[in-house]
């Protein structure tokens, strides 16, 4: 099982449609789908920093923001299955799909290591591979990478969230960082199953 994360910067990207396309033609029964946050979450920041809500609050909501583009994939690709925990998600494999994950089960009452804004989609997609034991981590960004970045370089440029190379440090699967264009690459780790 494979989990490819989409930037929500891509969500007015037509690379969008061409990499939800791909992945429902050669992922069903093995790909999982985590959806960014995009222009949804940055909504999130400027309500807070308006009303100066807690972190707590902001969390919810950008889970809400990701649940949001979680359906925009599903409107652009309709063949892709929303699912909302580990259950449906094995199922959505199971039948052959390819599942997007709406991670509205994090939703928390009480502030925890993941209610702030150094943890975002990248390691809660980091999170998802370990809870449901994926054998690789595909984020796409819509800037060009550079293929031996360093994690923590990436983390301070801004291209993966402060704490996702502590997420992956020590992860039992294959973590890679693509770029926007680079969907060949993906259509060429499917095909070839190569890990």
């Amino acid at each position: 099982m494979w989990v490819v994360k989409i930037g929500g910067s891509l969500s007015h990207d037509p690379a969008l449609r061409e990499w939800l396309t791909r992945l429902w033609e050669l992922g069903g029964g093995r790909v999982v789908i985590v959806p960014g946050g995009g222009d949804f979450a940055d909504a999130v920041r400027q309500y807070q920093s308006e009303w100066r809500f807690d972190d707590l609050a902001a969390h919810n909501m950008c889970l809400l923001a990701m649940a949001q583009y979680a359906i925009l994939m599903q409107g652009v690709v309709p063949e892709l299955v929303l699912a909302s925990n580990e259950e449906h998600i094995r199922r959505a494999l199971r039948d052959g799909r390819v599942a997007v994950w709406v991670p509205t089960n994090l939703m928390r009452t009480a502030p925890d290591s993941m209610t702030n804004w150094d943890t975002t989609s990248d390691s809660l997609a980091a999170w998802l591979c370990a809870s449901i034991n994926a054998e690789r981590l595909m984020m796409v960004k819509s800037c060009n990478v550079q293929a031996d970045a360093p994690l923590e370089t990436l983390a301070a440029q801004g291209v993966v969230d402060a704490r996702f190379p502590a997420y992956v440090r020590d992860a039992n699967y294959v973590v890679e960082i693509l770029g926007k264009n680079d969907a060949g690459v993906m259509r060429d780790r499917l095909l070839n199953v190569e890990v």
